[in-house]
Parts: structure tokens; sequence; C-alpha cells
């Protein structure tokens, strides 16, 4: 089979899963083209199946702001026809599934029919797409899709309570690759980050607002002050300067390391013992799901799709936004001895499982085998 992906190509969790679901499409002997505005970062084009297509927008003085969804849909229908392409997979409703709808119709105009599967990864529904000046095209996108996923149960509810919305949408969550044939960490490469009694924190996101990134900095404190600990801060975004400010205020300078974006992360998480998520929401979270596949327990809070993948007691703990002494007490409750730590450490790789690429991606195969079915 033939499919174009669109996606954003950034480190946002709806790029990662695009990219990761396209290579192992590629791995399955399908061929998969990447149709977007630069190479999505984790993209390595060391595949003979895997293909990239740059959108680019040209300049002109006459616009205020820049055509990127009438270029990217001129993109879509140039490399449908050049490539034969099957089935095109949108990620993120806005602005690739309306520009996917514009590509279809130019392509119909010209006797090709190309179904169209459209994947809610979160913020396109919840903040974006639930804006009043985008909401109307988001409902008529979804609808005009031939097939709609979401990344969780949650996300579902979401957006038939928020969006006039008629099409069934199937939920198939995020996946992760098997994490057991990284190399496991090496002691004295560990001893750069932390000493031998130390336990690793770490926290991995875009640092926005709604990742509360303050209350990472709160938790750990709280934690350093019962048990010696690090904090390994991965991302960049708007928040990481008043972080840095509270991590001055607070004293711990010497125990807290801002990495900035990074593509080491399984490496960050390889050395580390707990994992914080504790955001306002989260459509999936997919960075918990990382930290359990690297063997790392999470605490995060109780929201959106979350308790769909962080299991309380087992890969972790939840509690309701904004708890910080109720996580900082969760989190002792893991760290508080190594055997305890162990346990978790194992039920939260052998939770990861339950999201294998083996168990995920063939649902995706079965969306698009329906979607050319029912295109004939």
């Amino acid at each position: 089979m033939k499919i174009a992906i669109v996606c954003y190509p950034t480190f946002g969790g709806s790029g990662v899963v695009a990219t990761e679901l396209g290579i192992e499409l590629a791995n399955r002997n399908h061929e998969v083209h990447f149709i977007t505005y630069s190479q999505p970062v984790r993209l390595a084009l060391l595949n003979k199946n895997i293909h990239y297509h740059e959108v680019v927008v040209p300049e002109y003085p006459l616009f205020h702001y820049q055509p990127y969804e009438l270029a990217l849909s001129s993109k879509i229908v140039d490399t449908v026809k050049e490539f034969g392409i099957d089935l095109l997979h949108v990620h993120y409703a806005i602005p690739h599934a309306f520009a996917g709808y514009m590509a279809k119709q130019m392509l119909l105009d010209q006797g090709i029919k190309l179904p169209m599967v459209t994947t809610l990864h979160g913020t396109d529904i919840t903040l974006v797409g639930n804006h009043p000046f985008y909401k109307t095209a988001v409902s008529f996108s979804i609808n005009q899709s031939d097939y709609v996923t979401s990344v969780s149960a949650d996300l579902k509810k979401s957006t038939y309570e928020l969006f006039d919305t008629r099409k069934e949408i199937h939920v198939i969550p995020n996946f992760i690759e098997d994490k057991s044939n990284v190399a496991a960490p090496n002691q004295c490469q560990r001893n750069l980050f932390a000493e031998p009694q130390e336990r690793i924190v770490t926290h991995v996101s875009n640092f926005r607002k709604v990742k509360r990134i303050l209350d990472v900095v709160k938790i750990f404190n709280g934690i350093q002050k019962e048990h010696p600990a690090k904090l390994m801060m991965v991302g960049d975004g708007p928040e990481r300067l008043g972080a840095e400010d509270l991590v001055k205020e607070l004293g711990i300078e010497n125990k807290v390391i801002f990495f900035g974006n990074s593509s080491e992360i399984d490496s960050i998480l390889k050395y580390s013992d707990l994992f914080l998520l504790p955001s306002e929401t989260e459509s999936f979270g997919l960075a918990a799901l990382e930290a359990m596949a690297n063997k790392v327990p999470v605490i995060s809070s109780n929201t959106g799709g979350l308790p769909e993948v962080n299991v309380q007691g087992i890969s972790g703990y939840l509690n309701e936004i904004g708890d910080v002494d109720g996580m900082i007490q969760n989190a002792l409750l893991i760290l508080k001895n190594d055997e305890t730590l162990h346990q978790f450490k194992k039920q939260a790789y052998e939770h990861s499982k339950s999201f294998s690429v083996e168990k995920i991606v063939p649902l995706y195969e079965a969306i698009y085998n329906m979607a050319l079915k029912d295109n004939v």
C-alpha cells in the first residue's frame, strides 16, 4: 500500500507518533510518503520505503500570512499523482484535515478518488480546534474524513462534546517500541549526572503552561528534602525561564539540569528512577508511556487520557491537578527503598507492553483497508 502521511515535523507528540507510525509501516513493506514543511525530527531517510516531500510556501508580499494550507493541498495532489498514492493519513485536524479535504476535491475533479484518515491528537480538538475562529472548519474536516481515529477514549468523548460531528471515531492509542534492546545505563556515565545514592527524577515536555512546569520543580523540591535526588528537565518552551527562576529561588540550582530539546531522550530515561507529568491535561500522555517503556514509573495528574496510560499503584500514581503535596508523598512511596523502586520499574515496563507496536499498528492497517474497500 502507498500511504501519504501529513503531520507536524516538530518534537510534539502528534509529530512523533506520525513519524514512528510511518517508519513502522515502511518496515512492514508499505511505501510511505511524508508531506510536511521540514523533515520530521525523528525521521532518518535510511529506508527504501520512506520518502519525504517538502512543502514550500513562496513569500508573496500580497499576503499578510502565507497560505500554508493552499501549498500543502497542492503538494498532496502532486504527490498523489506522481507516486500513485492509495491513501492519505493526516495527523491533527487543523490545518491538515482541511488541506486534505481540499486535495481530495481537486483530485476528484481529475477522476482520482483518495480516501483520507484523520487522527485527532489532542490540542487540535481541545485548544486550537475549539476556538470560535476554527470550530466550524474543524467540524467540517472531521465529517469529511473517510475515517477518524483518536488517541484516547477521553479525547473521543471530548470531540463529541465540543463538535457537531457525525463520524464514528475509532480509538487507537499511541504506541511505543520495546526499549529492552536499548543499552542499559552505564554506572560511570550515570555518575556524570548524579551520585550513586541520588535518585534521578525526569520531566520531558514542550514546557508550555498546560504542562505545569512550576509544579514539576515544586514536586522535585519536596522529594529532594526527604531523599537525595537530581532533576533532569528535558525540552524547551515558554515556561522554562520561570522554572529556572524558581529553581534559583529554592536554592537547588546544583540539583537541576536543564537539557533543552534533546534527541537522546531514551538515554536520559534509562538513567531515571521517576518521571513527573503533573499536566493540566493530556489527551494521551506519550511522554509517560515512553518513560514506562524505559522502566521508569510515573507520577502524573489524573486528567484526560492519562488514567488510560498510567495505572494507579502499578505503573505509578495519579493525583488531582495541582496536588503537589500528594504527588510528593506518592513519589516518596516509590523511591523510599530499592526493593519498592525495582518493583515499580518492573510493573511500569510490563504495562507499557500493552501499547506495543505489534498490537497497535495493525489497528491502523485495518482502518486503512476499510477505507480502501469503501473507496472502490
